[in-house]
């Protein structure tokens, strides 16, 4: 999913355009990771000065709906980005910049022996860590603690 495809869904569903949304879908297009709520709101505080976590949230829920965006959550806050629609994937999350890589393997088949008599009707499977250029952040940030002689 990118910005135009979520606009011309919108439209299709009977959804009016507005400045406000095409914004937001532009910040995801933007990101290539997940953002919260409040990153949504800190972005476009300039643009619309009285926005609102409400307006903000019940976008993300239309978009939620409409599978232009799929949520998940990191540190106890929900997160969203563009729903993925090429093929079934996963995805490895970076917990400090929230950018993802797709990842091709599915334990689904594994899984499976477990109890071949359980249908499963979904799932969702996420690896959480730091990317390569968070690691090297927080390395260089705890060797200047360190040098300050602060613990």
């Amino acid at each position: 999913m990118n910005k135009n495809e979520a606009l011309i869904l919108l439209r299709a569903k009977g959804f009016k355009h507005t400045d406000k949304r095409e914004d937001i879908l532009e910040l995801f297009e933007e990101s290539g990771g997940y953002l919260s709520a409040k990153e949504i709101q800190t972005a476009l505080k300039d643009a619309y000065p009285g926005i609102s976590f409400d307006t903000i949230y019940r976008n993300l829920s239309l978009f939620k709906k409409l599978l232009i965006l799929e949520e998940t959550e990191l540190d106890g806050e929900k997160v969203f980005q563009f729903h993925c629609t090429e093929h079934h994937h996963h995805h490895l999350i970076c917990l400090r910049c929230g950018k993802t890589k797709t990842i091709e393997v599915c334990p689904m088949q594994d899984l499976s022996k477990l109890d071949p008599d359980f249908k499963v009707t979904g799932h969702k499977f996420e690896i959480y860590g730091y990317c390569k250029d968070c690691q090297e952040e927080l390395r260089r940030s705890h060797v200047k603690t360190e040098r300050a002689g602060v613990h």
